[in-house]
């Protein structure tokens, strides 16, 4: 949904892997009113996202108290020529869609239907978890992802043309048997149930489908005509285009069927629209009182950072309310970045000002749309006379070494955060830290540069050891990121969190060792889920850390059992998991994050023959094969069933070809690849092999 989280470095190279542009111009621009300043510069942004970050169309808008004053759009298709995108052309918004769950949550609270700070049971009384801490849980919390949820069901959320609700239907049955990571209300950190939640309190309290609400409350009184939802009925041929590396042609639709958290698709001119609602300028839709309540710094009522310039502080439904670099010209800006797996979205208001951007792109990030939208809404507020110059980039020195207090020492130990733990030596001040940020922040040597801080060699990141009031140390970074052709963008977070030791019994630690390094396979997502272009995301590969007591990040209770102890504010503490072990009919079973995942034991070569079977389950179950050497340059053709599908991915984990996005029923099996087969319980695909 939203990608400031985590990224494995393999989807950060699919990000940064953008398509040859060839030579020439070809802008879609309409009710351009600004002159060259603004313009030039949004030219500029774009032709940046496209050429070295991955984006193949961008369209954005700007919007001044209620006129369009620039707006435009510029793709490349999979030759590399360019064309215009034009401003009806529709995309997926992403995590902005949480901006129109929260306003229609306020909304119901603007009518006395709601109230923000009773507990959720009020309104969702079958909503349980097995926390008692749950009966805390308030509208507001969910809405500054400070309620303590665990973080994500992501399992069947992001299908190919297909609307499936079993995510949306099945959440509260999900919840019931999970606990919190923390006290409600004690930090914020990211988290997409929350507002799926809220999605169904609005079902709950309004008595419509939430699609209909949308299009009831908000979409007819803005004359809102290109802003859905996947269970929408509109013309499919208006969201454009998709393509992914590696895979031929154009990608069928993407449904993001988890619609409070991240589903809704719309044009940027509208999205501009819209936010005026969220600024207070459509008091008729939403009091000014609660649109103003949104922009209020959420984000100090609980365990943050140190308060500066940053590009994170939550809201009400916003990602940043003093957003960073306005905040250095006294201007208030506010922001909600999205992403599904195909589509990326920024969104920036300026309340005090009644002007907004909204950018929008297919491939990339909301993180690269954030700063190409900043750059360009800084060039219209210096064309306007807003700002009087647009401040250059820091620069930065090598740092100088200080001579570090005996003290510090004692923050060297093991810490961890989601899905890995780290053992941290501080010595003669000095601390070397592994990349961050999927390789944003590089792998380097911090020295000691005095006021208990280190500094990166290049002068451009800085860390402290914290200790926070909810008794946990963690390592804290702030890093000016640099983004080539983009420029600067400020960041301030805990990475990670100090943990203690946990020795594990000798039997315990047997059973462990037998699993580490060896890899499970997601069995109950769907084939024509969009998740299979990113098989990391449908794998789990056991990383033990023995010695400490500790396997992914979480920590081992007994042979069967691990937990979740990252308790980390901001971001990197979000979408944690335990991992739980079972067994049936001599086959291991792994389930975390509420998929269920199979051992790799259980995963046999494909039937070298040249005709065989493959029947899927009565369980529905996904069933995973790999390539052996017999089978290995061969080609597979497939029989499919109507519903059944199959993906084929090389050595690396990159596909080859994922059946439902292609439209083609053949694959040459890679040497050392994976093969997994999908769909309805009892269907039976035909496979023939090419004979040697």
């Amino acid at each position: 949904m939203n990608k400031w989280r985590r990224m494995s470095a393999t989807v950060m190279a699919v990000l940064l892997l953008a398509l040859p542009v060839a030579e020439g111009e070809a802008w879609a621009n309409s009710d351009a009113t600004t002159g060259d300043l603004a313009g030039a510069k949004a030219r500029e942004m774009v032709e940046t996202l496209i050429e070295g970050y991955g984006a193949t169309g961008v369209q954005y808008a700007i919007r001044d108290e209620g006129k369009v004053v620039l707006s435009g759009g510029l793709g490349v298709n999979e030759a590399g020529s360019k064309a215009p995108v034009t401003k009806e052309a529709m995309f997926g918004i992403g995590s902005v869609s949480k901006m129109y769950v929260t306003a229609a949550t306020m909304m119901l609270a603007d009518e006395g239907k709601v109230n923000i700070d009773q507990p959720l049971t009020e309104y969702i009384p079958e909503f349980k978890m097995d926390d008692e801490r749950y009966k805390q849980i308030t509208p507001r919390m969910l809405m500054n992802h400070s309620a303590g949820l665990y973080g994500s069901h992501y399992k069947n959320s992001m299908l190919f043309e297909d609307n499936d609700t079993e995510n949306h239907d099945k959440l509260l049955e999900n919840l019931q048997s999970e606990k919190l990571k923390s006290e409600p209300g004690e930090y914020s950190v990211y988290a997409n149930d929350g507002f799926q939640l809220l999605e169904i309190l609005v079902e709950r309290v309004s008595g419509m489908s939430y699609s209909e609400f949308l299009a009831q409350d908000i979409s007819n009184p803005l004359q809102l005509t290109s802003t859905k939802t996947p269970r929408d009925d509109f013309n499919r041929d208006r969201l454009y285009p998709v393509r992914f590396p590696g895979i031929a042609g154009e990608l069928p639709v993407e449904n993001a069927n988890v619609i409070g958290t991240g589903g809704i698709y719309s044009t940027a001119e509208e999205l501009t629209l819209f936010s005026e609602v969220l600024t207070g300028e459509r008091p008729d839709l939403l009091s000014k009182a609660s649109a103003t309540a949104m922009q209020k710094s959420e984000y100090r009522s609980g365990v943050w950072v140190k308060d500066e310039s940053n590009i994170f502080g939550y809201g009400l439904g916003w990602d940043a309310v003093d957003l960073a670099p306005f905040d250095n010209y006294d201007i208030k800006a506010v922001t909600k970045g999205g992403d599904t797996v195909l589509y990326h979205s920024a969104l920036i208001a300026l309340p005090e000002q009644d002007i907004s951007i909204a950018l929008l792109s297919s491939g990339g990030s909301s993180i690269f749309n954030t700063v190409a939208a900043s750059n360009i809404l800084l060039a219209y507020l210096k064309e306007t006379g807003n700002i009087a110059d647009i401040q250059p980039d820091k620069t930065f020195a090598v740092p100088a070494k200080k001579d570090m207090p005996d003290s510090l020492n004692a923050y060297s130990g093991l810490y961890g955060t989601v899905g890995s733990t780290l053992q941290i030596t501080i010595g003669n001040g000095e601390v070397d830290l592994p990349g961050m940020m999927d390789g944003l922040i590089p792998e380097q040597t911090y020295v000691y540069t005095g006021d208990r801080e280190f500094t990166g060699k290049d002068g451009r990141t800085v860390i402290s050891f914290d200790d926070q009031s909810n008794g946990h140390t963690y390592v804290r970074v702030k890093s000016y990121l640099e983004l080539p052709g983009l420029g600067q963008s400020v960041i301030a977070y805990y990475e990670s969190q100090k943990l203690a030791n946990n020795p594990l019994a000798d039997s315990v630690a047997q059973t462990w060792t037998e699993r580490n390094g060896k890899t499970y396979y997601a069995v109950d997502e769907k084939i024509n889920s969009l998740f299979y272009f990113s098989p990391q995301i449908l794998s789990k590969t056991i990383e033990l850390n023995g010695q400490n007591g500790y396997a992914n990040g979480t920590k081992i209770k007994d042979g069967d059992h691990a937990v979740n102890i990252a308790e980390i504010p901001v971001m990197n503490g979000r979408d944690v998991f335990d991992l739980t072990f079972s067994k049936k009919d001599g086959v291991e079973y792994l389930q975390a994050d509420g998929r269920i995942y199979i051992s790799e034991a259980a995963v046999k070569p494909i039937y070298e023959g040249v005709a065989s079977n493959v029947t899927i389950p009565v369980s529905g179950n996904a069933r995973w094969f790999k390539v052996g050497e017999g089978a290995a340059g061969r080609t597979m053709t497939v029989d499919l069933s109507r519903n059944g599908g199959f993906a084929v991915y090389d050595a690396n984990g990159a596909p080859v070809n994922i059946s439902v996005a292609t439209g083609t029923n053949t694959a040459v099996l890679p040497e050392n690849g994976l093969i997994v087969f999908g769909g309805r319980g009892g269907d039976i695909m035909t496979i023939t092999m090419e004979s040697k």
